[in-house]
């Protein structure tokens, strides 16, 4: 079986912060992940568990939301190729993760692995479908409290269709200067595992 995981610049960067991380701490960390891995919407560590992790694992912010995208990632593929713990170590071993954090990751798959499998197995897809894009900019020029005052708004209008409903259902979704950046930096995140995929 060829490589399940593309050694990207982001992979590089979150494997060299995972090889740091404290060997005692990291099977928890893995276990803890693996537990919500399959609830999309759902995050593994409220905001409140990931300040305490910044400083349990001496991590930046934006290093940690790295490192736990990275291993969700690493995950993801060992359940879409089912993979045994064996090769998940292997495939790790080989795009430079430290034998004993590529260990961890085999014991947790192990351990874990199947019941994650099958989790994934259970859930309904009922997937809409996008159909169109479109946007528009929104200029704030004032408000009654400040005069001068210039706020950038983008629009998005997306239209989804599902096979439950006819027709095309519109969201709006507004953003801001840094929401429409953070938006996109997940939209190269998806991108770039999309790409790791074919």
């Amino acid at each position: 079986m060829a490589s399940i995981i593309k050694e990207t610049e982001s992979i590089k960067q979150a494997i060299t912060l995972i090889n740091l991380i404290d060997t005692s701490k990291f099977p928890r960390l893995l276990s803890r992940i693996l537990q919500k891995l399959h609830l999309k919407a759902e995050r593994s560590f409220s905001e409140q568990e990931e300040e305490k992790l910044q400083a349990a694992l001496s991590l930046e912010k934006k290093d940690l939301q790295l490192v736990l995208e990275t291993i969700s990632f690493i995950l993801e593929q060992a359940v879409y190729h089912s993979v045994k713990p064996a090769f998940l170590q292997q495939q790790l071993e080989n795009i430079h993760v430290h034998r004993d954090k590529a260990e961890a990751f085999g014991v947790a798959w192990a351990s874990a692995g199947p019941d994650t499998t099958d989790k994934f197995r259970q859930q309904m897809f009922a997937p809409k479908k996008l159909e169109t894009v479109g946007w528009k900019l929104n200029l704030l020029m004032g408000q009654s409290t400040q005069a001068k005052m210039k706020s950038p708004q983008a629009v998005l209008e997306l239209g989804v269709s599902s096979e439950e409903c006819e027709g095309v259902e519109k969201l709006f979704i507004e953003f801001s200067h840094e929401e429409l950046f953070a938006f996109y930096n997940k939209l190269e995140t998806i991108q770039t595992q999309l790409d790791s995929l074919t």
